[in-house]
C-alpha cells in the first residue's frame, strides 16, 4: 500500500510542516497586490519585482486568492522578470509561523511600511 509522502522538511533538529519555495527550481516567496482576473495577479515578490502570476487550474478550483495573502511564485523560464505560476497560499497561522521564524518580515508583507 502506497502512502503519501507529506512534504516535510527538516531544519536543524525541528521538523517543518510548512512548506517554503524551493530556491533549487528558483521558486521566491510573494505578496498578491492585485487581483486582475481570469486567474491572473500581479504579485510583489521578495526579489523586488511585480510578476503577473496565474493560478493553475488545480489551486483555482481548491482555494480563494486575495489581496494580501503570502504565496510562494514559481517564475517563468521565458519571462522570467515579468510572469510566473503561482504554487502555493499560506494560511493566516502558516504566515505567523512564518514571521516567527524569520523566513519573511512584516515589511515584506506590508510593502515597506510598518504597521503600527
Amino acid at each position: 500500500m502506497a502512502y503519501k509522502k507529506k512534504d516535510r522538511q527538516v531544519e536543524g533538529e525541528e521538523v517543518i510542516r510548512v512548506p517554503l519555495p524551493d530556491r533549487s527550481k528558483g521558486q521566491l516567496f510573494g505578496v498578491i497586490e492585485q487581483a486582475l482576473g481570469a486567474g491572473w495577479m500581479d504579485v510583489r515578490c521578495e526579489d523586488g519585482k511585480i510578476r503577473r502570476c496565474r493560478i493553475p487550474g488545480k489551486l483555482k478550483r481548491r482555494m480563494w486568492m486575495r489581496v494580501g495573502d503570502v504565496v510562494i511564485v514559481q517564475p517563468w523560464p521565458v519571462q522570467t522578470d515579468e510572469r510566473g505560476d503561482i504554487v502555493y497560499r499560506y494560511t493566516r497561522t502558516q504566515v505567523d509561523w512564518l514571521l516567527r521564524k524569520g523566513k519573511i518580515s512584516q515589511d515584506f508583507l506590508t510593502g515597506g511600511e510598518l504597521l503600527f
